[in-house]
Order: structure tokens, then sequence, then C-alpha cells
């Protein structure tokens, strides 16, 4: 059994020359958002999910990019209600969001 229920990494990489990267589409910031939701909704920690920030996960030029583990589900999102809707259904419903899934 994994340690979390559910492992999100968000990819925040930034890439210096000017490729397409997830940052440059506000990754860190929609990490944080999801973090910060996820702890106000009580489902953080031990057991439950955890919210990380990843380097470079190599499918930037679909991003900006999420993996959910253990179950091996890839995301893009464009905006807060994308992430919510990932939270809301993938995260506390067990249920893969197919539209935004790549």
């Amino acid at each position: 059994m994994s340690y979390y229920r559910h492992h999100v990494f968000f990819c925040t990489n930034l890439r210096e020359d000017g490729r397409p990267c997830c940052q440059r589409f506000g990754a860190q910031a929609m990490r944080d958002h999801a973090k910060r939701r996820c702890k106000e909704l009580g489902i953080s920690g031990a057991g439950k999910v955890r919210i990380n920030s990843a380097g470079c996960l190599d499918r930037c030029a679909e991003g900006p990019v999420i993996v959910v583990y253990p179950d091996d589900v890839w995301y893009s999102y464009v905006d807060r209600e994308d992430v919510d809707e990932i939270i809301d259904r993938h995260l506390l419903k067990g249920e893969v969001v197919e539209r935004l899934k790549i």
C-alpha cells in the first residue's frame, strides 16, 4: 500500500531557452492553489493526498501537466477550474477526468 492514497506531481519546470514549459503557464501558482485547496478540504497528509512540485516531466509540449500516482493518470489543465475538477472528481471521488487526460 502506498503512503499516500494519491500523490500528485505538478511539473513546475522553467526552461530558460524559451522552449515550451509548464511554468510559462503558471504551474507554480496552480500547484499552490491545489495544495491549499486540499488542505482546506481536509484531504492532505499521510494516507490521503500529497501535492508536490516536480522538475521536468518531459511532456511540456502538452502542458502544463500533472500526474496522479499511484493511478498513473496524466492531465493537462488550463485554469483553476480544471485543477478544481481534478481535485473534486479524481482525488475525492476516484473518477478520472477524461476531458483533461493526456
